[in-house]
């Protein structure tokens, strides 16, 4: 999906967790998921409300390589902290079936992110049906660099984005939804991997990718070590000083803001199981230093492709309305458990790793995770455990 990838984790010698990625460690490892990115970057200067500077965009995700707004799967969900939103999900939780594309974007712009993908899913059915959608679009919030009340994410953005959802490797940092957010007051956005379950004990895969824009510096930890501590803002600023938001003690406090996380799997979970799966991505946000704390929407989505083929979900019962479907016993689902805990943990250090210093509205400044200070702690504290190639 770039000719460039920005550096990850792993580039930096830094290795989570036990298990063993997949070949593109990213969502994308699950067989038929793809992704896409629209960013939005223009404007320098001082904030003018619906002109810039512009610090935005949006990511899709389709879930699998058929007709996502014919063909569900199954799927559950699970919330930390409810400061934020996610559409859709009631639909979800009621018969636990995904059914269709999944966006995000920004907190203002996810109505019309939500809106445009149901444009997408009605312009593939006949007009006089009685079809309709419910789609996921989730949100974080990037005012502190974007122009967040000027509305720029338009239809024509998730329109772009779902023609550029491809599997693969997956671009990651200053991209899509992404662009303008914060994570532990280091500039964040998108991130992503994955893991391979072992033969033995199923062989599935297990992805998951989040739009990281929470947390307070002094938090931040990667494989334990306390990074945030070691990089304190009296070294690397961070976005939301006071001197930096013009008005002392104004504006959103250190680590506001959210995390929405996807994680896919290959495995035929059933729905209750997805959303037991997607209550472990708290745990690997846990690991990194996110408190879910009031001002922070952590809401997370998990859907699986191991059962395909069915119905639409009003679909005619046909015959005796049996559908057949395969299932895992509770305890086979741990590894998956371990693996969404991991995932969920490297995929927040690749945003981290891969975001770019950016500056924003009103020459806000969100300076990225500096690879050496980062290198240097990890190797001083003994969790470096590879060379860094990056």
């Amino acid at each position: 999906m770039t000719s460039q990838p920005a550096p990850r984790a792993r580039d930096l010698g830094i290795t989570i967790g036990e298990g063993i990625p997949g070949p593109n460690n990213a969502i994308t490892d699950v067989a038929g998921v793809r992704v896409g990115h629209t960013t939005l970057v223009s404007g320098e200067g001082s904030l003018v409300v619906g002109k810039g500077p512009v610090r935005t965009g949006v990511t899709v995700i389709v879930p699998h390589d058929g007709d996502v707004w014919f063909e569900p799967i199954f799927a559950g969900t699970a919330t930390l902290n409810g400061n934020g939103e996610l559409t859709g999900l009631e639909w979800i939780r009621e018969s636990g079936l995904l059914t269709g594309a999944i966006g995000i974007t920004n907190t203002n712009d996810v109505g019309k992110v939500r809106d445009a993908l149901v444009g997408s899913a009605a312009a593939k059915h006949d007009p006089r049906s009685s079809y309709w959608a419910l789609p996921v679009a989730g949100e974080t919030y990037d005012g502190q660099l974007n122009d967040i009340a000027g509305g720029h994410v338009r239809a024509e953005h998730v329109a772009a984005a779902l023609a550029a959802a491809s599997g693969g490797p997956v671009p990651e940092g200053n991209v899509g939804g992404g662009t303008g957010m914060i994570c532990h007051e280091f500039k964040g956005g998108i991130g992503t991997a994955s893991r391979r379950v072992p033969d033995e004990l199923g062989g599935w895969t297990v992805g998951v990718l989040v739009q990281a824009n929470y947390g307070r510096r002094g938090l931040l930890r990667i494989d334990g070590v306390p990074v945030g501590a070691e990089i304190p803002i009296d070294q690397v600023p961070s976005p939301w000083s006071p001197e930096r938001r013009g008005i002392a003690g104004a504006g959103r406090a250190p680590g506001s803001g959210s995390i929405i996380g996807v994680v896919a799997t290959d495995a035929p979970l059933l729905p209750h199981q997805c959303n037991r799966l997607a209550r472990r991505v708290p745990l690997g946000l846990a690991r990194v230093g996110g408190l879910g704390s009031t001002s922070s929407g952590d809401i997370f989505l998990a859907f699986a492709t191991g059962n395909r083929g069915m119905p639409p979900t009003e679909a005619e019962a046909g015959d005796d309305g049996i559908v057949q479907l395969r299932g895992m016993v509770d305890r086979a689902i741990d590894p998956l458990f371990e693996a969404a805990v991991e995932a969920t943990e490297e995929a927040i250090v690749n945003a981290l790793v891969a975001a770019e210093t950016m500056t924003g509205r009103d020459g806000i400044v969100a300076y990225r995770l500096p690879h050496d200070r980062l290198v240097e702690v990890m190797r001083r504290h003994g969790r470096l455990r590879g060379s860094p190639t990056a």
